[in-house]
């Protein structure tokens, strides 16, 4: 360090001298002029330049020699200031003038081994910044500079410098320190300035892309205007649109429609999201057979012939169907196949077990009337757009089921067959049931709107086939729309005759085999129909057959078995094991206190064994225990047949007191199978009064009704599915409730020939027609 120096302070607001910098100084300021008038005046011509940042004045500054005085071009006086060295301030001093006048010390320059290599790399990058900016003659005059100290004060002309880091540059005298930072500083502007250079490019090759295909988008469309003025065909995308639109056979209102979303493409920029909205719209308007319907075959025999050819048995359907047609035909000859915009569309549910032929029944239907099918899948949907489609504000939005089974179908009046209505869910999206309310209510669906399309589509001609196992599930206002079909199941001897003449066939097809080489005889089927698979349907059967075939396609491959096979009921042990439904009423009913009873379940009518026993006297609570998964309407059955007996069980010579004394149990076979219902209650008082009289329910006897608590029998559901159960469990005496007498005009001749159908209305009857004749005491067996 050097002595003192007594300077004049020229404080700088906007602007860091470092030596070797020449800056012009305006005198505009009263502090400038101050200032380099004192230092003329003292005869120096030495001001101390010091950075003012935020109106605090730096720890250091730079000294500065007057190099010259003079105008700007714009006639402002200024002083031309060199900076020489770094000056340490120190405390203020008097001096002529109104200048603030400071003793400062000179700083020198502080330097090491590391400097000139530091120096180096600073350089280099320097030159790289100087080249991204094209300042090729100041690279020019970095490269002279070979003093590190020198090259370091050169920052001070750096724009991408703040003030406070080149005021810090200013008060450090250590080379190495300042050039360490600097180097840090020059690679972090060299990074912005790669990201910044990287968002250019990619800005500049977007624009230059659109600009590209702008102006390709034009060439496209002088050309086509060209080939249009050659050939006749539309000059742009547009206006071949509004072509299709006018030439489609469209009804009135489709026909506005379109061609308004026809003006709004025209109008709408490329770029826009909403032209590939528009265009979809068009496009699906376009596709759907506004005004194409398939002639229907109103030859009623050959159609009859067509369903009977199909399936056997299911003649309720083969009636409404031929109905139909009948009714069509009649109404298309008298001129009324259309009216009040309506036409004679239908709407039916078939209702029925597994396997019964539910869907395959709809494309049979589809080719009986001659019209095209297609089928909608509904289970497990949850979202109503589903149905009515989605709101065309969506992304990605489609319109709905029904819309695009019409378009598949290419007619406007197609069979539609909604498989598994029952199965269909509601959530937060909505309830789709409630969308089917007005796709199938033949005063509603000649104006249906979908959601997607928003023009009324005309559904009236439409056959809809809905199927579903239970009706429970169903909503009573969509099963109001429907005309109901029930499928029961089929007999035995008609799954013989389906297994014989469609299920053997197919299986012998996928097998690999012929008829000449695999017979399999009718007694074999009806053993395979009757205890390998008990269902309503027949889709256990025919997997029986398809594993009967399988194992003799592979004994033939191992040479154990040769052509011309014939497979009898003996033989089925060998392929299948021994038979899983084997009639057991006889066991379960052979000791008091066991009731055969029949229900109906989602896959048919089945049988059910109601189990009583009465607990020791003075072992636990008296009442009633109940067990197997009962729900709360057969729980009630049970409380109501105990309370029949405790109060009529004298007159039926039945020892009341142990019911009153003892805690009656009653448990329902499987346990792990829920159950409910009120046809039960029959069942559970024979139970109950089996095991108090000591007398065995007839194993031959089968019984369904609800009971009251005066003894009456009442009317149930489900009569045929029931009785159809019962056959295939080999039961042969059936009570039923009087009123339920009508029903047994639904069941089969064949079946009814086999059993013997006593319709009760009391109690009494039941117990006559159900237990054994007296042999003991009816202690013996209660006690």
């Amino acid at each position: 360090m050097t002595d003192t120096l007594n300077l004049p302070v020229l404080p700088l607001d906007d602007v860091v001298v470092l030596p070797g910098m020449v800056v012009p100084v305006r005198l505009a300021d009263p502090e400038a002029r101050a200032a380099i008038d004192a230092a003329q005046a003292s005869g120096q011509d030495q001001v101390l330049l010091v950075p003012r940042l935020d109106g605090k004045y730096a720890k250091a500054g730079t000294l500065g020699e007057i190099e010259q005085i003079g105008r700007l071009p714009g006639g402002a006086q200024a002083a031309v200031i060199r900076g020489t060295s770094r000056v340490l301030i120190g405390a203020g001093t008097t001096g002529p003038g109104a200048a603030l006048w400071v003793g400062a010390t000179e700083l020198h320059e502080i330097t090491d081994t590391r400097s000139a290599e530091l120096a180096r790399e600073y350089k280099t990058l320097m030159t790289s910044v100087l080249q991204r900016r094209g300042a090729y003659q100041v690279i020019d005059s970095v490269k002279q500079v070979n003093d590190p100290a020198e090259l370091s004060d050169l920052a001070g002309y750096a724009s991408y410098l703040t003030n406070e880091q080149k005021s810090w540059l200013v008060e450090n005298a250590n080379v190495s320190e300042r050039l360490e930072k600097l180097i840090g500083w020059v690679k972090d502007h060299l990074a912005e300035l790669e990201v910044s250079e990287t968002i250019q490019k990619d800005v500049q090759e977007g624009m230059e892309k659109q600009q590209r295909e702008f102006l390709l988008r034009q060439q496209m469309a002088a050309i086509r205007k060209e080939l249009a003025e050659l050939d006749g065909k539309a000059e742009s995308e547009e206006e071949d649109y509004r072509a299709r639109v006018e030439a489609a056979d469209l009804p009135e209102h489709v026909r506005k429609a379109a061609l308004a979303e026809v003006d709004k493409l025209e109008r709408t920029a490329e770029q826009s999201p909403e032209v590939g909205w528009i265009r979809t719209w068009l496009d699906t308007v376009l596709e759907l057979p506004w005004n194409e319907r398939t002639e229907d075959s109103y030859d009623i025999r050959d159609a009859r012939a067509v369903l009977d050819a199909d399936h056997s048995g299911l003649d309720d359907v083969k009636e409404r169907i031929t109905e139909y047609l009948a009714v069509r035909r009649r109404r298309a000859d008298r001129g009324l196949g259309v009216v009040g915009g309506r036409r004679s569309g239908a709407v039916l549910a078939l209702v029925g077990p597994p396997g019964v032929g539910k869907t395959s029944l709809g494309e049979s239907v589809a080719r009986a009337m001659g019209r095209k099918f297609v089928r909608v899948a509904l289970g497990g949907v949850r979202d109503e757009a589903e149905i009515r489609g989605h709101r065309r504000t969506y992304v990605g939005a489609l319109p709905g089921r029904i819309v695009r089974a019409i378009t598949e179908a290419g007619s406007m009046n197609p069979v539609v067959l909604l498989d598994e209505i029952d199965k269909v869910g509601a959530d937060y999206r909505g309830d789709p049931t409630a969308a089917l309310l007005e796709v199938l209510d033949p005063a509603q669906n000649h104006t249906f709107r979908d959601h997607y399309l928003e023009v009324e589509l005309d559904l009236s001609d439409v056959v809809f086939l809905a199927t579903a196992n239970v009706l429970d599930s169903i909503p009573a206002p969509l099963l109001d729309r429907m005309e109901l079909v029930q499928l029961d199941g089929y007999t035995e001897d008609e799954k013989v005759v389906i297994a014989r003449d469609h299920l053997l066939p197919r299986q012998l097809e996928r097998a690999g085999l012929t008829a000449d080489e695999v017979t399999i005889e009718d007694s074999a089927l009806r053993l395979l129909a009757g205890e390998y698979t008990r269902e309503a349907g027949v889709r256990q059967l025919e997997r029986g057959i398809s594993r009967v075939l399988r194992k003799v396609t592979a004994r033939m491959a191992l040479g154990e078995d040769t052509g011309a096979l014939t497979i009898g009921a003996g033989d089925l042990k060998s392929y299948l094991g021994s038979p899983k439904f084997t009639p057991e009423s006889v066991e379960r009913t052979a000791l008091p206190g066991v009731a055969t009873g029949l229900a109906v379940t989602g896959a048919g009518g089945d049988v059910l064994f109601v189990e009583a026993s009465l607990a020791d006297k003075e072992t636990g609570p008296t009442g009633v225990t109940l067990t197997g998964q009962l729900g709360d309407v057969m729980k009630e059955s049970a409380q109501i047949a105990l309370s029949y007996l405790r109060s009529h069980g004298a007159e039926l010579g039945l020892p009341v007191g142990d019911l009153a004394e003892r805690n009656a149990h009653i448990h329902v076979p499987a346990g792990a199978v829920p159950k409910d219902g009120p046809s039960a209650g029959v069942t559970m008082t024979t139970a109950l009064a089996s095991l108090l009289s000591g007398r065995p329910v007839r194993s031959e006897v089968a019984m369904t009704g609800e009971v009251s608590l005066t003894g009456r029998v009442l009317p149930i559901g489900g009569v045929k599915q029931k009785l159809l159960a019962a056959h295939r469990a080999g039961l042969t005496t059936i009570l039923i409730p009087k009123r339920n007498e009508p029903d047994l005009e639904d069941v089969p001749e064949s079946v009814l020939a086999e059993l013997t159908v006593h319709p009760v209305s009391d109690v009494r009857e039941v117990l006559d027609l159900a237990l054994e004749p007296a042999q003991v005491d009816a202690h013996q067996y209660a006690a």
